[in-house]
């Protein structure tokens, strides 16, 4: 009986996983990532996770699950950081995986139609980048077999990300700057002072059009690493344009606090995504 369920379980893993599934590779390593398939659910969304780590640390490993008893499908993407490759690489490398995986939706069977990317942290911050920035020329990049597919997303969840780098440090606290500046500077190359034109490009808040997919913004009150500001601006810019767009303040919570992955916020972003997902 004890072997019997031990097969049973494993042939449900087999189903429900899929570990890193090659979805590019660079001069210098493949490129992988972690699918996860609802039990029960006949083409379902698909969340890409986009791990934070201020760039230059974390790894597709341990994302969260908690949608994936909604009947969402979750891919966990690795992605350069910065101590490999500056910036655009990590936005190279992610809407390759977008690629990948929308190229791959028949034989995964989720929707290529509902792609929705949720970040946390420097996570947050390139999933808010690469959702307002579908089609954008310097930021497509040329990795991976299937560029003639669409890196598009139709919903965007960012968490406590940085929006825009040329305001972020004079917003920070002296915590804030000793975490941001240098890890900053890793991902530009360059001090961000420096390069502000390549600041702009990599901050979200400079590339919102009318054409952007809804987005959840979520960020603690005492959060010390990211002001809440980042949040604001982010938030600001798609209601100028009239964008569908959600702001949840979560009091108390600092950067990275279990609350935003509670039962209660899985409800909240499932809430959102079923209203503006076909």
């Amino acid at each position: 009986m004890l072997l019997l369920l031990l097969l049973f379980n494993f042939h449900l893993m087999a189903q429900n996983e899929y570990k890193n599934l090659v979805y590019a590779v660079t001069e210098d390593r493949e490129l992988l990532l972690d699918l996860y398939l609802p039990a029960d659910t006949e083409h379902p969304p698909l969340i890409i996770w986009v791990h934070g780590g201020a760039w230059h640390s974390g790894a597709k490993e341990d994302p969260p699950k908690g949608m994936l008893n909604k009947g969402y499908a979750l891919a966990s993407v690795d992605y350069r950081l910065s101590v490999e490759a500056p910036f655009p690489a990590q936005a190279h490398d992610i809407k390759a995986a977008i690629r990948f995986l929308r190229a791959n939706a028949g034989r995964y069977a989720y929707r290529p139609d509902q792609f929705i990317i949720w970040g946390s942290s420097a996570g947050g911050h390139l999933a808010a980048l690469i959702g307002v920035t579908n089609g954008h020329a310097a930021l497509e990049g040329q990795l991976g077999d299937h560029l003639s597919e669409s890196s598009s997303v139709q919903a965007v969840i960012d968490f406590y990300g940085p929006t825009n780098l040329t305001s972020i440090l004079s917003q920070s606290t002296p915590h804030g700057i000793s975490v941001r500046a240098p890890a900053m500077a890793l991902l530009l190359g360059r001090p961000v002072e420096q390069v502000p034109e390549l600041a702009k490009l990599a901050s979200p808040v400079y590339q919102v059009d009318t054409d952007d997919p809804p987005l959840f913004l979520a960020h603690g009150d005492q959060d010390n690493q990211v002001p809440v500001n980042q949040s604001l601006e982010l938030y600001g810019e798609y209601k100028k344009r009239g964008l569908s767009v959600e702001l949840e303040f979560v009091h108390g919570a600092g950067h990275g606090s279990p609350d935003y992955y509670q039962p209660e916020f899985m409800v909240k972003l499932d809430q959102f995504l079923k209203k503006h997902l076909d």
